[in-house]
């Protein structure tokens, strides 16, 4: 691993710890459910209620598999709608799914879990699918607005985006007796 990889790897392992334990645990779920790593039943479930909301991230997850087949160009995009519905509509649903939950609670966060998801090429699109499924009603108001406002204006504007794959992927960790 050369210097700059592990300074970015640094940098991927600061910010995810800045997230709330909520949002990391919710992260590490959504990695194993999204990627296939561990069966989040027997790791994640403390209740029914986590039970059934796991066996919901499994259904609505099963979107990701055609999404990281069909990613539109984005500079192609501005000037060809026609790849926009099935793409963004898959995003949307699934973003959607995940906001609901109440678990991530900053662009940052599901930005962070979506890159990982999916890869570097969708970095481009998450802005708009995040404001997208944050304004959808059946997001509370006060939840919808606290989403939306941690949009920074330069991640909304941002001119270009990085092509660099994430390199860490946050997992689970046994916890080891004293």
């Amino acid at each position: 691993m050369n210097t700059s990889t592990a300074s970015m790897t640094i940098a991927e392992m600061r910010e995810f710890a800045g997230f709330t334990p909520g949002e990391q645990r919710y992260i590490k779920r959504s990695l194993d459910i999204g990627l296939g790593r561990h069966d989040a039943f027997k790791l994640w479930a403390r209740n029914a209620s986590e039970n059934a909301s796991i066996r919901g991230q499994y259904v609505s997850y099963q979107e990701l598999k055609n999404l990281r087949g069909i990613a539109p160009d984005s500079n192609e995009s501005a000037k060809n709608f026609d790849d926009l519905e099935p793409f963004m509509g898959k995003l949307l649903r699934v973003t959607a799914f995940d906001l609901a939950q109440e678990r991530l609670t900053s662009f940052s966060a599901y930005r962070f879990l979506y890159e990982r998801l999916l890869g570097a090429h969708i970095r481009p699109w998450l802005p708009s699918a995040f404001c997208a499924a944050a304004a959808l009603p059946q997001i509370r108001p006060d939840r919808r607005k606290d989403l939306l406002k941690s949009l920074s204006e330069a991640a909304a504007t941002a001119p270009g985006w990085s092509d660099r794959e994430p390199a860490f992927y946050p997992d689970w960790v046994e916890e080891v007796a004293a």
